[in-house]
């Protein structure tokens, strides 16, 4: 299949098309097809992984002229790191769809529309390999975000969309203005106009203006993941969203900042990257949102307000991870990115599962769900565990490889690192036995189980949960080349001078493919 990535492209958007053809006064016909559509979105993505060689870089590259002028052109291909992102993209988009069935019956139409565009604007973010290309679905995935929260929201949605959309477009604004200085000094040194993120990275740049561009850069993907104290937009976000909206925007929308961080930030700018003020900066700014976000899920009252918080601890140990600039750091950073859009994920579903039933978000409000709910309360434990880090589940291996590279670059990173999983296991088993434990009300003690609907929302969710934490192994041979590529760009011959063998100079296959022999 030679232009695979825009089937998998285009898919949603072809589903959309279709959708617009449906009468509104179908309300069922519209949601049977949304979720045909999704489905299908995530089917066509398949083939990406059985044909992926972990032993190549850049793969179904798809080139073509765009808009010759000014040097930007149609331009798709997928590393390891991508191609997961692309998965869990079009995973959690077929599954928060699955999850709107009962959850949204006003304006259906236009709501599955905003959902399958929000889908293609992701997909489009991760495949690119443009960077008018990338930056344009970056700004194209925001309308619809916004038109989620605004529309099918809560009391406080107005609010809460601007102030999403406000932030994340200032930081757009000041990101492309480092994209901009990237393009012209390009033309500067080849004489040629070209947007094509290969090109870039052939580019120059003084210490200085690296320093600069860097910092550029920094407000958009800040801002994205979001890093502390740009946070603040993500609480309200995620509380006035719908749930399928909470769940996107937790599971693939941040991981839009971190992935510039790796793609952009540190492969384009190795000079600011590894210096040393812009890593302590960067450290002392997750370490904070480390620690900050937990204490905040401590003092909460709201259950899905709690989970929020949790987003910006969770992405915290991302972002350190990220300037550890080792193997190990890195590799656990890209993997607790995806750790995390599955088990916070699935943490706002179970919340929309209890909200369709009681219409409340006070934890107060809840107690004893094992007695009425026992199905429910057993993937919530499961969940809950994951996302604090339980060995043999998936937050486990990224947490562990994580703090492997932390500890590498400093003990006091790894300390706080021990600190905010601590937190993090306080926080989450003391919502579960606030929720699922002691004596049920006479309020809850009528509720129904999950449907199965419901239950085959989790279903995909719980396997990937047991894959990751038991046999992470597929999942370290596809991020080894990735991370090696972005640690050799940043700190040239790291590997040689560590003694290591180099990923990108042997077969994948044959280097350590587990985090915890990344170095």
């Amino acid at each position: 299949m030679d232009h695979i990535l825009s089937i998998v492209l285009f898919t949603p958007l072809a589903g959309l098309l279709v959708l617009l053809l449906i009468p509104s006064s179908k309300p069922n016909a519209i949601k049977l097809w949304a979720n045909i559509a999704s489905l299908a979105g995530f089917l066509v993505c398949l083939p990406l992984i059985f044909r992926f060689d972990t032993s190549q870089d850049f793969q179904f590259v798809e080139r073509a002229d765009w808009i010759p002028a000014i040097g930007a052109s149609y331009y798709l291909g997928i590393d390891g790191y991508a191609l997961l992102l692309v998965v869990l993209t079009a995973l959690l988009g077929f599954i928060a769809i699955l999850s709107s069935w009962n959850a949204i019956d006003t304006r259906i139409k236009e709501y599955y529309a905003n959902f399958l565009a929000l889908q293609t604007a992701m997909l489009g973010v991760f495949m690119a390999r443009d960077f008018l290309l990338f930056f344009i679905f970056w700004e194209v995935g925001l309308v619809p975000m916004y038109l989620i929260i605004a529309i099918w929201g809560g009391p406080r949605r107005v609010y809460s969309s601007f102030k999403f959309l406000v932030y994340t477009f200032i930081g757009s604004v000041v990101m492309f203005l480092g994209i901009l200085a990237l393009y012209f000094a390009h033309y500067n040194q080849f004489h040629v106009y070209s947007f094509a993120i290969d090109d870039l990275m052939r580019t120059s740049l003084s210490g200085a203006m690296q320093w600069w561009v860097f910092w550029a850069l920094f407000a958009g993907f800040a801002v994205k993941v979001p890093m502390w104290p740009l946070h603040t937009w993500l609480p309200d976000a995620h509380t006035e969203a719908p749930t399928a909206g909470s769940v996107i925007l937790a599971s693939v929308l941040l991981k839009m900042g971190t992935y510039g961080f790796l793609r952009f930030s540190l492969p384009m700018l190795p000079d600011a990257a590894r210096d040393p003020s812009v890593v302590n900066v960067v450290a002392l700014l997750s370490i904070v949102a480390i620690v900050y976000g937990a204490l905040v899920c401590l003092m909460q009252k709201d259950w899905k307000k709690l989970i929020a918080y949790s987003s910006v601890s969770h992405l915290g140990f991302c972002t350190l991870g990220i300037f550890t600039l080792n193997p190990a750091g890195i590799t656990g950073s890209i993997l607790q990115q995806i750790n995390h859009g599955i088990s916070t994920g699935m943490l706002f579903l179970l919340v929309g599962v209890v909200y369709e039933r009681r219409h409340t978000r006070e934890i107060a409000e809840y107690g004893g769900l094992l007695r009425a709910m026992p199905v429910f309360t057993i993937v919530f434990f499961v969940t809950a565990l994951s996302s604090m880090g339980m060995p043999g589940l998936n937050g486990f291996i990224g947490e562990i490889t994580i703090l492997k590279g932390a500890y590498q670059m400093s003990f006091n990173w790894a300390f706080w690192c021990v600190v905010g999983i601590a937190l993090g296991a306080a926080y989450l088993i003391w919502l579960f036995q606030r929720t699922a434990l002691g004596d049920i009300s006479e309020k809850n003690a009528k509720l129904p189980d999950l449907s199965p609907r419901e239950i085959a929302v989790f279903a995909p969710l719980l396997v990937c949960v047991f894959w990751i934490g038991l046999y992470p192994k597929p999942f370290f041979q596809v991020l080894e080349r990735p991370a090696a590529q972005i640690v050799e760009r940043v700190r040239p011959g790291y590997f040689a001078e560590q003694g290591l063998p180099n990923p990108l100079q042997a077969p994948a296959a044959s280097t350590a493919a587990s985090g915890l022999q990344a170095e």
